[in-house]
């Protein structure tokens, strides 16, 4: 029975994607502070270029707050359509090597070389050619980590960017991990992360330290994967038809909504689109959520699961209905969002074992 561990992973993390496509295809913005997304006054920074970053602005930030903190700041409008069909391209390089590939976004994507279609030996000459084909043949620059499975590659992507690689070797995953902030574990997030430091849990070296019993009373059923990716194991197979594991829809208002009528009335055209991907998605999800964000940026959701899947959009548009009744409104409203969660699937775990390939 083949090995489950021997496999060689690549992450491959375009850098500022949208913003290094604006910049790419408008000279003039090359070196200066790019944020894509929202403008002064209003919407949410979908991207932000390196040189922006420089000034703390990032992804998700308020574009207000976004332009309060670097005045020379260009706000430039998406162009989805455009990052969609370099998205296509950089897939079609990634598929001279394997069909095994997982795109996670228009902008990163899993691929499993463990046998690739060139016969080159290791992973790493994979991902230095792919580095290059991105930037010769399409005018961006890609990050790469390298190691023995996803939740490794994935850390090692982000380690060297931008226009970085980074290989995590079998020998090197403890070593590795040990020393590793848990702040740069995938899945902790800054509550997450606050929680372990109040634990005393601050490196993967402490993780590992902790039983599996302890992790589960601290973090839920979160706690399995922590004492798992502690120790380097993830068996997760790069999934090249990956199930989505929720869909949604959500909208920002040009004026903000000061009524709960006025909210529910903008959320019809907002929860038919959810619903829409949904019944496309030929899911079968258990969990409601509602998303309120509100003039002040604070949000908040609510959640409702059903023991029985959700089969009708009546039962989603009564579910939705009772979470708009669960929250106080204090404050006026710049967007609302819906989604639908909790589907149906099953992943399987392999054995463990040791992993002998190059690298």
């Amino acid at each position: 029975m083949e090995n489950e561990r021997e496999r060689k992973i690549i992450h491959v993390d375009m850098d500022a994607f949208y913003a290094s496509v604006e910049q790419m295809d408008y000279p003039e913005l090359k070196g200066k502070p790019v944020a894509v997304g929202g403008n002064r006054e209003r919407g949410v920074v979908a991207a932000a270029s390196y040189e922006a970053r420089k000034y703390g602005i990032h992804s998700a930030m308020p574009s207000k707050i976004a332009a309060s903190k670097c005045k020379d700041l260009i706000f430039v409008k998406p162009r989805f359509e455009r990052y969609r069909e370099l998205s296509y391209q950089i897939r079609e390089i990634f598929y001279r090597y394997t069909d095994l590939v997982e795109p996670l976004s228009l902008d990163e994507a899993y691929l499993d070389v463990t046998e690739n279609k060139m016969g080159i030996s290791t992973a790493t000459d994979i991902a230095l050619e792919i580095k290059k084909s991105i930037k010769d043949e399409i005018g961006l620059a890609a990050s790469a980590g390298v190691s023995i499975n996803k939740f490794l590659a994935k850390i090692a992507s982000d380690y060297r960017k931008p226009d970085g690689l980074f290989i995590i070797k079998p020998h090197q995953v403890l070593p590795f991990i040990e020393q590793l902030p848990i702040e740069k574990f995938f899945g902790v997030g800054k509550k997450t992360a606050e929680k372990m430091h109040s634990l005393d849990i601050k490196t993967g070296a402490d993780l590992q330290a902790k039983t599996i019993k302890e992790l589960v009373k601290y973090f839920g059923k979160q706690g399995r994967y922590f004492y798992s990716v502690s120790r380097g194991e993830d068996y997760r197979k790069v999934n090249p038809n990956r199930i989505r594991k929720s869909v949604g829809a959500e909208n920002t208002f040009n004026e903000s909504l000061k009524t709960k009528p006025e909210i529910w009335e903008a959320l019809q055209p907002v929860a038919e689109k959810c619903w829409k991907r949904y019944k496309q998605s030929d899911a079968n999800a258990h969990t409601i959520t509602l998303k309120i964000k509100f003039d002040d940026f604070k949000q908040i959701t609510r959640s409702k699961t059903f023991e029985e899947g959700i089969d009708s959009a009546n039962v989603f548009d009564q579910g939705l209905e009772s979470l708009m009744e669960s929250f106080e409104l204090s404050q006026a409203v710049r967007l609302v969002g819906c989604s639908l969660s909790n589907f149906e699937i099953e992943e399987k775990t392999g054995e463990n074992g040791q992993l002998t390939l190059g690298f």
